[in-house]
């Protein structure tokens, strides 16, 4: 069995302190992307409600756009999959499989998941405030 020697130690120690600010260099890291997804679902819900005004006023879908709005979506839910934010990132890919199809989900399906663009921005800014105090 081999003694620990100061220099075993203080090799240790010094480990020690390298995972610990590692650690929380990671976890600063999360948050940070934490508050970039949830700002993104903001962004998402606004811009979505602008195309959803174009439609309502034109009568107009624009396939393009809701190709976009699907992406978009559907790309936000699994960034907050990642980050263990599951109720937003499920109500994210609803939104944009609803996107994708518009008939998959009947309007009783979509009411229970509550994906309306007032609740998701809610949800997102909720989060935001637990988040930055």
């Amino acid at each position: 069995m081999e003694l620990i020697t100061s220099n075993t130690f203080y090799g240790l120690f010094r480990h020690g302190l390298q995972w610990l600010a590692n650690l929380r260099r990671a976890k600063q890291a999360r948050i940070e992307e934490s508050v970039q997804a949830l700002r993104q679902v903001i962004i998402a819900a606004r811009e979505t409600a602008v195309y959803l005004r174009q439609l309502k006023e034109t009568g107009q879908r624009d396939h393009t756009i809701e190709r976009h709005l699907t992406v978009l979506w559907t790309k936000l839910g699994f960034a907050l999959q990642d980050l263990g934010l599951e109720k937003l990132a499920k109500r994210s890919q609803i939104t944009g499989a609803h996107w994708a199809d518009p008939s998959r989900f009947d309007d009783s399906f979509l009411d229970k998941a509550d994906i309306s663009l007032e609740r998701m921005e809610q949800l997102a800014r909720q989060l935001l405030s637990e988040i930055e105090h």
